[in-house]
Formats: structure tokens, C-alpha cells, sequence
């Protein structure tokens, strides 16, 4: 993989942890926030006698509680009458007391998700790490979400009406144009709001939560055991044992092949099974299975002595991968009713996740997109190949720095250092200080992080108390690590090292974390840059930070291309809910070829390659892969920023900001917002050294 499941947990810890997000009626009952049960003639009661108590100073605050309140009050919640009695009991004037109700809020909303975060980490284990063979029982503990009703207790108990009575809501508008001028306490205090801004049913979520985990497991369980694959001339191109996941796996082992001899044709079998997974034609008996042989070119099951058996045809499997696609968004589609500010999956994941406007973060993707410097890039990469470039050089990798070893030798190297997780956990402290951490914050940070051998490709996850500890999780075979497991960790280290300084080293937990998971990737990006480096393998080439900046453009331009077919593909959910699995991946086939026409057949010279569609994070990840071309664009210029000062110091002040939104993040981080131009200005750079 190397960026990919570190979204696994935080999707789920969207949904089914950070319980105060979102919160509902009993599960027999449909209510919407778009109808409001208070009449506003007792809102109007209600703040005339709120005044008439605490003064009229205390008004404005007044009635913005009092009518945030009434927005979410229910009928079940109580009467008329017992609305107003409750906010003249619990609305809060005096300052030192709103201070110890804001604190105690703070922290018991820590302690509460983060028990049941590990508590939902644990019961997720059978299925994330290889523990052994998966029971069925282990898939419904799997769907089982020990948080899906707290939301409702919260508002029951009417802890979330205190907090709506007391502390401001605001709009994503108001937080773009005010956010700047906020102190670190108003901050706060917006986050704490924004914990009960809706009221979402426990039903609700817990179908999107069994929808992520389904998908989930299905991915995790996409194996492809190379050995068994055949070329037409019968011919076993890869190594025994040799076993690559859906699809970051196979992707890898593509880009591992550059340089190497029969790398192309490697390459064209990969990129054959590629396209028979987006077109659902891989037989469905050898997804997953070490004992059969099989012809990708015609899809033929074949004997194990390599002879052909018409009548073995392979049965192919079906739309199961584009149903989990629907299934995640029928999950989101059960929670648009109680979002009315947000009331689509899309609306929510780019104005309350990402608080950047879909539109924007569009722009940013297309600046790359359309620029003609990838044309420019592109006809470099065909001098360095000495060959016409073919669909899957997107994911050429001749910028990156190149060691005088192949990848099996790199194998060897990691294997021999880390021939477990627990050798890469210990050697952590090490790590972190060739980074530039001192002694005592990379003990600190070493201390807080628990290596694990993964199921799938790999992930991260943060700690929900400030006692637990972070978890990093990478795919490694039983004869140890080897280099794309290590790639990998090194990746989800530079998650859990953002997560564990935007937790345990900031001043409000309610701002934990990053703005949003886009800015999480591009500090993981940063340390997945060092891997050889901190192998002691680091290129000395003159023009390394010239092909550097091109490897970033480059891959900025393929995985933007990806974000766009899944953004358009969750458009054309929505315009066709009731679509079948089948016309949904013709749909998705059609969208992805329509964005390589538009944009990568110009550069690369060929049209309908529906490649970008193969990504597995648009099956169970619902709409996460813009997090990716953003995260390479902000470590662009965070990277660029890192040039003046040091990596771990700079790194600290960074994560010290905290949730805010993302360009007063950028601001504060880097002194600029999010924007492609420092990539753009400095790959057309890169390109006239290059040609020089």
C-alpha cells in the first residue's frame, strides 16, 4: 500500500466513535431536525425570562442558545414547559462556573470516546490483525458498534442541550471568515458545539457502520497469490508466496518492476488483473487462493499441471465489490435525513470533515490536472523508459531516489533489521531521532506506539485518552518485514507521530488532531519521503530535490485523477439511488474513462483506460480519496516550509494548532493557504534544470 488504510479507522471513528457528532430519536421513530417541535413562542418566553434573570448583557448569548436548543429539542425530550424550565436551570452566566462546565466537559467527553474507542479497536481485532482464521462470529462482532446509542444518551440525558444552551454553534462560513481572529478557548468552544449539531438516530448509524465493516473485510480479504497467475505462454513470472492485496498490494509490486528484467511484462499482467477487478471478471474461486492456477488473459481456471480445461471455465464473480461501494452509500444515505445543513454524504465529507467547499478542493485537483507541465513530465518519462508510455506509468516511479539495490535486496536489508513488528517497535526511538526528534520527545513518542502485523495493507490509529497508546499497523509476512512493509510503516509512523503531538501536546483536547485527514497524509507523506534515508540509502544525486519535486507533481497528478472519478461517481449515486450493482460499475467504468479522456489520454496518448477506478478506498472508505492529491499538495509545502528549520521542531509547533480550518492552519503552519502554486512554480523549475 504505503498511503492507503490508514482512512480504515478513521471512518469508522467518524461514524461510531466521536459519538457526539451526531445523535437521534428511538430507532422506531424518523425525526428530522428540518422540523421544529419548541413553538417560537416559547423560545421567545424562554430568552425574556433568561434576560429578565441574567441581564441584558447576557442576550446575544442568550438567544443563540435558547434557539439552538429549541432546533434539536424533540418531542420525547419533554414538553413546552419543560423546555424552558431546563434552560432557565442550566443556562450558565457566571464566567469561572461556564469555565469548570467547559473543562468538565472536555474532559469526560475524552475519557467517554475514548473507552469506547478501544473498546471498538478491540473488538475489530480478529479482523485487523492476523490473529488467525476469521470466525463468522468475528464479522458480527465486527458490525457490533458499542457506541451507536451513546449520541442518543447524550441528548436524553440532556447533557447535549447543556452544551447547545452554553457554547456557540457556528456555520462553516463563519469559521472560514472569523476563524483567524478566534482565541485557542473559542476555538474550543466551536468544537464542543459542533459535537451536537444534529441529531443523527442510533439505526442510522449503525447501518453505515455495518456498511464500512462488510466493505471493510471484503478488501482486506482481495488477495491475489501471483504464483498462480500464468502469462499466455503459460509462464509463472512471479515468485512463490508472492501475495498482493487489491489493490495497493498489486500496485507496488508494478511499481517495484521499473528496471527490472521481464519488469514489463510484469507489469502488463498486473495491469490485466487490474482491469479484470474493475470489470468484476477475476473467477471468484481464485480471489484469495493459494492452490490453483489460472490464466488472467481469458479468464480460464486452469489444472495445476498448466493444461487447459475448457470445462473449468472460471465463474465470474459478482458485482460484489461495486455492491459494497452501495452498500456504503446506502449506509451514508440513511444519515442524510437528520443532516439537513449537510443532508448528502458529499455535503458532509467536504464542509464538515474536510471544511473545504467541494468546489475548492475541485479547483485545486484540476490546477494539476490540466497543467501543462505534466505533458511536460510525461515526455521525460518516456526518454527515461526509451519506450511509448502505457496506462499504468502513472505510477512511474524513475523520480523517486534510487539505491544501487533492486527491491529484493532492499527486502533483505529490512528483513534482517526488523524481523518482527516488536523489532520495529524498539527501534523506534532511533528512528525518530535520525529525524531530528531529541532523546527525550523521541522516547516520549516511542513510548506511545504499538507496532502490529496487519490483515490488510496497513493503518493507523490514533489514541483516544491520553493514557492509551497509538497503533501502527503494517502487512508482514512470517519471515519478516520486508521493504514495502517497512515503506508502509513508515508512512502510518508519520500518522501516529502527528497523532500523538496533536493529542497529548496541545492545550485543548477538544481541538485534537489536524484539520482534517488531508493534513494527517501530508505529514505521513514527509515521513514516507525518508525510508531509505533512514536506511542510510539516501540518494546523493545533485538533481535529487528537481526529481523530487516532478515524483510529487507526478503522483499528485495520478491520484488526483482518481479523487475526481470517485467524486463524480458519489455524484452519480445520488442522481441514481436506486441503481443496481451492475449499472454502477458500467457507470463507474464510464466516469473513469471520461476523466482519463479528458486529462490523461492528452499526456499519456491513449483513451477509455478505466484504471482510475481501481483504487479500494473507494469501496470502503466513502469518498476519502481527495484526502490523498490534498495531502501531497499540503506536505508539498509543508516540505517546502521544513526547508528553513527542523522537521521534529517544526513538526511539534505545527501539530500544537490543532483542529482548526485549513488555511488558518496553513497560515499558521506555513504563512500560506492550501494552494497548488508552490508545487506548480516549483516542478516548472524542476523541469528546466532537468532539461538542461
Amino acid at each position: 500500500m504505503s498511503i492507503q488504510h490508514s482512512y480504515q479507522y478513521s471512518v469508522l471513528l467518524v461514524i461510531i466513535v466521536l459519538f457526539c457528532s451526531a445523535c437521534g430519536s428511538p430507532p422506531t421513530e424518523r425525526v428530522s431536525d428540518t422540523t421544529q417541535f419548541i413553538e417560537e413562542q416559547t423560545v421567545t418566553h424562554t430568552i425574556e425570562s433568561l434576560v429578565a434573570t441574567h441581564g441584558e448583557e447576557q442576550r446575544m448569548r442568550i438567544e443563540r442558545g435558547v434557539s439552538q436548543a429549541a432546533q434539536r429539542w424533540h418531542e420525547q425530550d419533554g414538553s413546552q414547559e419543560e423546555f424552558t424550565e431546563f434552560c432557565l436551570n442550566h443556562f450558565i452566566s457566571d464566567s469561572e462556573h461556564l469555565d469548570r462546565t467547559f473543562e468538565r466537559f472536555e474532559q469526560n467527553l475524552m475519557l467517554i470516546g475514548g473507552y469506547l474507542m478501544e473498546m471498538r479497536r478491540d473488538l475489530m481485532l480478529p479482523l485487523h490483525l492476523d490473529t488467525g482464521p476469521i470466525l463468522p462470529v468475528d464479522h458480527l462482532f465486527g458490525q457490533f458498534s458499542p457506541a451507536v446509542h451513546s449520541a442518543d444518551d447524550m441528548f436524553k440525558t440532556k447533557l447535549a442541550f447543556v452544551a447547545l444552551l452554553n457554547f456557540p454553534l457556528t456555520t462553516l462560513q463563519e469559521r472560514l471568515e472569523q476563524g483567524a481572529t478566534w482565541t485557542r478557548r473559542q476555538w474550543a468552544e466551536t468544537r464542543l458545539a459542533q459535537r451536537f449539531d444534529s441529531r443523527v438516530p442510533a439505526h442510522a448509524r449503525q447501518a453505515a457502520t455495518t456498511a464500512y465493516t462488510t466493505s471493510d473485510s471484503y478488501i482486506n480479504d482481495y488477495n491475489i497469490h501471483m504464483h498462480r497467475v500464468l502469462d499466455k505462454e503459460g509462464r509463472r513470472l512471479f515468485p512463490e508466496n508472492l501475495i498482493l492485496i487489491s489493490h495497493w498490494g498489486l500496485r507496488d509490486e508494478l511499481k517495484a518492476q521499473y528496471d527490472l528484467t521481464e519488469g514489463l511484462d510484469r507489469q502488463r499482467l498486473i495491469y490485466t488483473i487490474m482491469n479484470r477487478i474493475i470489470f468484476q471478471e477475476i473467477p471468484k474461486d481464485v480471489i484469495d487462493n493459494p492452490e490453483i492456477d489460472w490464466y488472467v488473459e481469458d479468464n480460464l481456471i486452469v489444472r495445476a499441471d498448466g493444461l487447459r480445461d475448457e470445462a473449468a471455465e472460471g465463474k465470474r464473480e459478482a458485482d460484489t465489490r461495486y455492491e459494497m461501494w452501495l452498500r456504503v452509500f446506502n449506509g451514508e444515505r440513511a444519515i442524510d435525513p437528520y443532516k439537513p445543513d449537510n443532508p448528502t454524504h458529499i455535503a458532509r465529507r467536504f464542509n464538515e470533515n474536510r471544511e473545504m467547499p467541494e468546489e475548492e478542493v475541485e479547483q485545486l485537483l484540476l490546477s494539476v490536472l490540466s497543467s501543462p507541465l505534466v505533458k511536460e513530465t510525461a515526455e521525460l518519462i518516456r526518454q527515461n523508459l526509451g519506450r511509448e508510455l502505457e496506462p499504468f506509468d502513472i505510477w512511474y516511479t524513475g523520480f523517486k531516489p534510487k539505491p544501487p539495490l533492486t527491491e529484493r535486496q532492499l527486502d533483505d536489508i529490512v528483513r534482517r533489521k526488523y524481523p518482527s513488528t516488536r523489532d520495529f517497535e524498539r527501534d523506534l526511538p532511533n528512528i525518530l531521532r535520525k529525524l531530528g526528534f531529541d532523546a527525550d520527545l523521541a522516547k516520549f513518542l516511542a513510548d506511545h506506539i504499538v507496532v502490529d502485523a496487519s490483515r490488510g495493507a496497513g493503518h493507523a490509529m490514533g489514541a483516544g485518552r491520553l493514557t492509551d497508546k497509538a497503533r501502527l499497523r503494517t502487512r508482514v509476512p512470517r519471515d519478516g518485514m520486508n521493504y514495502k512493509g517497512y515503506n508502509i510503516a513508515m508512512h502510518e509512523l508519520g500518522h501516529n507521530v502527528e497523532q500523538i503531538l496533536s493529542f497529548q501536546k496541545i492545550d485543548h483536547t477538544l481541538l485534537r488532531g489536524v484539520p482534517n485527514t488531508a493534513f494527517t497524509e501530508g505529514f505521513a507523506f514527509v515521513f514516507q519521503a525518508r525510508d531509505l534515508e533512514l536506511l542510510g540509502l539516501g540518494s546523493s544525486d545533485p538533481l535529487a530535490e528537481a526529481m523530487k519535486t516532478l515524483d510529487v507533481l507526478w503522483s499528485t497528478y495520478e491520484i488526483g485523477g482518481v479523487a475526481l472519478v470517485d467524486m463524480r461517481a458519489w455524484r452519480w449515486l445520488y442522481e441514481h439511488p436506486d441503481a443496481e450493482a451492475s449499472q454502477f460499475r458500467e457507470a463507474v467504468i464510464e466516469i473513469a474513462n471520461d476523466v482519463w479522456n479528458t486529462y490523461f489520454a492528452p499526456v499519456l496518448g491513449m483513451e477509455n483506460v478505466p484504471l482510475l477506478s481501481i483504487y479500494s478506498h473507494m469501496i470502503d472508505a466513502g469518498l476519502y480519496t481527495p484526502d490523498y492529491p490534498l495531502g501531497h499538495i499540503i506536505a508539498f509545502q509543508v516540505e517546502q516550509h521544513l526547508k528553513h528549520g527542523s522537521l521534529a521542531r517544526e513538526m511539534q509547533r505545527m501539530c500544537a494548532i490543532g483542529n482548526v480550518t485549513p488555511d488558518h492552519w496553513m497560515k499558521t503552519a506555513v504563512g500560506t493557504p492550501v494552494s497548488t502554486q508552490p508545487l506548480l512554480d516549483a516542478a516548472a523549475e524542476a523541469l528546466r534544470v532537468l532539461k538542461q
